[in-house]
């Protein structure tokens, strides 16, 4: 059984994590198996970016992101994924050093400790060779770095197709194959 845990931090892009969550949803996923995190900054970034849509209408779990007692914050938990989307930099600088000094960055330790689906997608650009070299350690450590860099060969009409473009992505590193998206070299008109 798939156990997620979703996390957001402070860079820009809350639609990634509205389009994320909101597909999970709609895939029939039991939003009992599903967590969510949000660094103090990533409120802001949503109340920002997206303010008129409230998280809590959706009543999914959510935890500080100062609760060091929260399930996943542990080896022993049976989580099994997790998602950073958006990933600031300073999150991955952090997950990259080995600093659990918050919840996003513990649950992120204990996924690549314990071998389990770490998926971070970062929203920067350009990169500076610190981030590469971030970016490096936590793929050499056994995660997955799917930087929110949408496609437009499905030529999408809205911004939600095009975000659509990462979110599918991730949902596909995520193991979830009940969601149709455009893939590359598929006639999809249908």
């Amino acid at each position: 059984m798939r156990k997620i845990i979703i996390a957001s931090t402070g860079a820009s892009g809350s639609i990634y994590t509205y389009r994320l969550i909101k597909k999970i949803l709609e895939s029939g996923f039991d939003k009992s198996n599903l967590a969510l995190v949000f660094s103090d900054n990533a409120d802001v970034i949503w109340k920002k970016e997206l303010p008129n849509i409230n998280i809590n209408d959706w009543q999914i779990k959510q935890y500080l992101a100062n609760d060091f007692f929260a399930p996943f914050a542990s080896g022993s938990s049976d989580f099994n994924y997790m998602i950073i989307c958006p990933c600031s930099m300073g999150t991955i600088g952090k997950i990259s050093s080995g600093i659990s000094n918050d919840l996003i960055c513990r649950a992120a330790d204990v996924m690549l400790k314990e071998n389990r689906k770490l998926i971070i997608v970062p929203r920067e650009t350009p990169y500076n060779l610190i981030h590469i070299n971030n970016m490096k350690t936590i793929l050499l450590a056994g995660g997955i770095i799917c930087p929110a860099s949408p496609s437009f060969y499905s030529n999408p009409l809205s911004i939600d197709e095009l975000v659509d473009t990462v979110v599918d992505r991730v949902l596909h590193l995520s193991d979830f194959d009940n969601i149709k998206s455009f893939k590359w070299g598929e006639d999809n008109s249908v």
